[in-house]
Protein backbone atom coordinates (compact mmCIF):
# COMPACT_ATOMS: atom_id res chain seq x y z
CA UNK A 1 0.00 0.00 0.00
CA UNK A 2 0.87 3.40 -0.88
CA UNK A 3 1.53 5.03 2.65
CA UNK A 4 1.17 8.47 0.60
CA UNK A 5 -2.31 7.36 0.28
CA UNK A 6 -5.23 7.61 3.12
CA UNK A 7 -6.35 4.54 4.54
CA UNK A 8 -9.88 3.09 3.22
CA UNK A 9 -12.71 4.49 5.30
CA UNK A 10 -10.76 7.56 6.59
CA UNK A 11 -12.49 9.47 3.78
CA UNK A 12 -15.84 9.03 5.19
CA UNK A 13 -17.74 11.93 6.88
CA UNK A 14 -17.91 11.83 10.29
CA UNK A 15 -21.70 12.32 11.80
CA UNK A 16 -22.64 15.83 12.56
CA UNK A 17 -23.50 16.10 16.66
CA UNK A 18 -27.27 16.79 17.17
CA UNK A 19 -28.05 20.72 17.48
CA UNK A 20 -29.24 21.76 20.65
CA UNK A 21 -33.22 22.51 20.55
CA UNK A 22 -34.40 25.79 21.05
CA UNK A 23 -35.75 26.96 24.19
CA UNK A 24 -38.94 28.09 24.52
CA UNK A 25 -37.88 31.32 26.05
CA UNK A 26 -34.90 33.20 25.86
CA UNK A 27 -33.61 34.84 28.34
CA UNK A 28 -35.32 37.46 29.30
CA UNK A 29 -37.65 37.32 26.72
CA UNK A 30 -41.32 36.46 26.42
CA UNK A 31 -42.54 32.55 26.59
CA UNK A 32 -43.05 30.97 22.95
CA UNK A 33 -46.73 31.21 21.98
CA UNK A 34 -48.02 27.46 22.15
CA UNK A 35 -51.73 27.69 21.51
CA UNK A 36 -53.71 29.92 19.49
CA UNK A 37 -57.39 28.46 19.74
CA UNK A 38 -58.52 31.73 22.10
CA UNK A 39 -56.59 33.74 19.06
CA UNK A 40 -59.22 32.21 16.29
CA UNK A 41 -62.13 32.33 19.12
CA UNK A 42 -61.77 35.88 19.12
CA UNK A 43 -61.32 36.17 15.41
CA UNK A 44 -64.82 34.29 14.90
CA UNK A 45 -66.86 36.81 17.33
CA UNK A 46 -65.47 39.62 15.81
CA UNK A 47 -66.44 38.40 12.06
CA UNK A 48 -69.86 37.06 13.45
CA UNK A 49 -70.84 40.03 15.41
CA UNK A 50 -69.94 42.59 12.20
CA UNK A 51 -71.74 39.86 10.14
CA UNK A 52 -74.98 40.55 13.08
CA UNK A 53 -74.66 43.97 12.48
CA UNK A 54 -74.80 44.18 9.36
CA UNK A 55 -77.93 41.80 9.11
CA UNK A 56 -79.61 43.21 12.00
CA UNK A 57 -78.88 46.73 13.01
CA UNK A 58 -81.74 48.48 10.70
CA UNK A 59 -84.16 46.41 12.09
CA UNK A 60 -83.49 46.32 15.77
CA UNK A 61 -83.08 50.24 15.69
CA UNK A 62 -86.82 50.49 14.71
CA UNK A 63 -87.56 48.26 16.79
CA UNK A 64 -85.78 50.35 19.60
CA UNK A 65 -88.26 53.38 18.02
CA UNK A 66 -91.24 51.30 18.00
CA UNK A 67 -90.30 50.53 21.44
CA UNK A 68 -90.29 53.99 22.69
CA UNK A 69 -86.38 55.21 22.58
CA UNK A 70 -87.40 57.56 20.51
CA UNK A 71 -83.94 59.47 20.17
CA UNK A 72 -81.76 57.75 22.16
CA UNK A 73 -83.06 54.01 19.71
CA UNK A 74 -79.32 54.20 18.32
CA UNK A 75 -77.36 54.47 21.76
CA UNK A 76 -79.91 51.78 22.87
CA UNK A 77 -78.72 49.13 20.04
CA UNK A 78 -75.35 50.01 19.97
CA UNK A 79 -75.20 48.94 23.38
CA UNK A 80 -77.16 45.98 23.13
CA UNK A 81 -74.22 45.23 20.37
CA UNK A 82 -71.44 45.89 22.94
CA UNK A 83 -73.06 43.57 25.51
CA UNK A 84 -73.17 40.83 22.91
CA UNK A 85 -69.49 41.23 22.30
CA UNK A 86 -68.53 41.33 26.16
CA UNK A 87 -71.24 37.80 27.13
CA UNK A 88 -70.37 36.33 23.59
CA UNK A 89 -68.80 33.17 25.76
CA UNK A 90 -72.13 32.81 27.32
CA UNK A 91 -74.26 32.22 24.41
CA UNK A 92 -75.50 28.65 24.15
CA UNK A 93 -75.31 28.35 20.32
CA UNK A 94 -74.03 31.58 17.87
CA UNK A 95 -77.45 31.22 16.29
CA UNK A 96 -78.94 32.86 20.04
CA UNK A 97 -77.41 36.18 19.17
CA UNK A 98 -80.25 37.39 17.74
CA UNK A 99 -83.05 36.92 19.93
CA UNK A 100 -80.35 37.74 23.18
CA UNK A 101 -79.98 41.56 20.59
CA UNK A 102 -83.35 41.65 21.31
CA UNK A 103 -83.85 40.88 24.68
CA UNK A 104 -81.21 43.34 25.39
CA UNK A 105 -83.16 46.09 23.59
CA UNK A 106 -86.19 45.66 24.98
CA UNK A 107 -84.96 45.41 28.32
CA UNK A 108 -82.92 48.97 27.95
CA UNK A 109 -85.90 50.41 26.10
CA UNK A 110 -87.73 49.50 29.15
CA UNK A 111 -85.23 51.03 31.52
CA UNK A 112 -84.90 54.39 29.49
CA UNK A 113 -88.71 55.00 30.07
CA UNK A 114 -88.14 54.44 33.52
CA UNK A 115 -85.83 56.61 33.99
CA UNK A 116 -88.00 59.39 31.68
CA UNK A 117 -90.87 58.86 34.15
CA UNK A 118 -88.70 59.27 37.36
CA UNK A 119 -87.20 63.24 35.42
CA UNK A 120 -90.78 64.07 34.76
CA UNK A 121 -91.76 63.49 37.98
CA UNK A 122 -89.24 66.45 38.98
CA UNK A 123 -89.84 68.78 35.87
CA UNK A 124 -92.62 71.49 36.15
CA UNK A 125 -92.79 71.20 32.53
CA UNK A 126 -92.89 68.38 30.25
CA UNK A 127 -92.58 68.50 26.13
CA UNK A 128 -94.93 65.82 24.70
CA UNK A 129 -92.71 65.38 21.86
CA UNK A 130 -88.76 64.27 22.45
CA UNK A 131 -86.44 65.70 19.30
CA UNK A 132 -85.81 63.37 17.56
CA UNK A 133 -82.38 62.40 15.39
CA UNK A 134 -82.73 63.35 11.49
CA UNK A 135 -82.33 59.19 11.17
CA UNK A 136 -85.40 58.30 13.18
CA UNK A 137 -87.25 60.87 10.95
CA UNK A 138 -86.31 58.78 8.14
CA UNK A 139 -87.29 55.64 9.58
CA UNK A 140 -90.64 56.26 10.20
CA UNK A 141 -93.02 57.56 8.04
CA UNK A 142 -96.69 59.04 8.66
CA UNK A 143 -98.68 56.65 9.77
CA UNK A 144 -96.11 55.38 11.87
CA UNK A 145 -95.30 57.87 13.92
CA UNK A 146 -99.14 57.96 14.64
CA UNK A 147 -98.59 54.65 15.36
CA UNK A 148 -95.55 55.15 18.00
CA UNK A 149 -97.70 58.27 19.49
CA UNK A 150 -100.48 55.43 19.75
CA UNK A 151 -97.97 52.88 21.46
CA UNK A 152 -97.07 55.64 23.73
CA UNK A 153 -100.07 55.38 25.59
CA UNK A 154 -99.42 51.55 26.73
CA UNK A 155 -97.50 50.05 29.33
CA UNK A 156 -93.93 49.17 28.48
CA UNK A 157 -94.59 45.43 28.72
CA UNK A 158 -98.08 45.69 26.49
CA UNK A 159 -95.68 47.46 24.13
CA UNK A 160 -93.08 45.20 23.63
CA UNK A 161 -95.71 42.43 23.23
CA UNK A 162 -97.65 44.14 20.61
CA UNK A 163 -94.44 44.76 18.90
CA UNK A 164 -92.46 41.55 18.78
CA UNK A 165 -96.09 39.83 17.61
CA UNK A 166 -96.97 42.17 15.12
CA UNK A 167 -94.30 43.80 14.04
CA UNK A 168 -91.30 41.39 14.31
CA UNK A 169 -94.01 38.21 13.70
CA UNK A 170 -92.44 36.39 16.64
CA UNK A 171 -94.01 33.47 17.89
CA UNK A 172 -95.41 33.56 21.91
CA UNK A 173 -92.44 31.48 23.15
CA UNK A 174 -89.57 33.56 21.18
CA UNK A 175 -91.56 36.72 22.43
CA UNK A 176 -91.90 35.16 26.27
CA UNK A 177 -88.01 34.29 25.93
CA UNK A 178 -87.21 37.93 24.30
CA UNK A 179 -89.13 39.21 27.05
CA UNK A 180 -88.16 37.40 30.12
CA UNK A 181 -91.75 36.34 30.91
CA UNK A 182 -94.18 33.51 30.64
CA UNK A 183 -96.02 32.59 27.61
CA UNK A 184 -99.22 33.33 29.47
CA UNK A 185 -98.34 36.74 30.45
CA UNK A 186 -97.44 37.62 26.71
CA UNK A 187 -101.47 36.36 26.32
CA UNK A 188 -102.35 39.07 28.69
CA UNK A 189 -100.38 41.91 27.82
CA UNK A 190 -101.05 41.55 23.67
CA UNK A 191 -104.71 41.25 24.75
CA UNK A 192 -105.00 43.95 27.17
CA UNK A 193 -101.99 45.98 24.50
CA UNK A 194 -103.97 45.77 21.56
CA UNK A 195 -107.59 46.65 23.24
CA UNK A 196 -106.30 49.47 24.79
CA UNK A 197 -104.54 50.80 21.06
CA UNK A 198 -107.37 50.34 19.09
CA UNK A 199 -109.42 52.52 21.61
CA UNK A 200 -106.41 55.48 21.17
CA UNK A 201 -106.18 54.70 17.44
CA UNK A 202 -109.90 55.20 16.99
CA UNK A 203 -109.79 58.30 19.26
CA UNK A 204 -106.85 59.54 17.18
CA UNK A 205 -108.53 59.23 13.57
CA UNK A 206 -111.74 61.75 14.76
Amino acid sequence: MNPLLPRPGALRPRPRPAEPALPDRLPGGPAAPKDSTLDLRDADREVAIAQLFDEHYARLLRLAVLLGAEQDAEDVVSEAFYQLHCRWAKLKTPEAAAGYLRSIVCNLTRMRIRRIKVVRRHTYAERDDLVRSAEQQVLLDDDQRALVAALRTLSSRQRQALVLKYWLDLKETEIAETMRISPGAVKSHTARGMAKLTSVMKEQSR
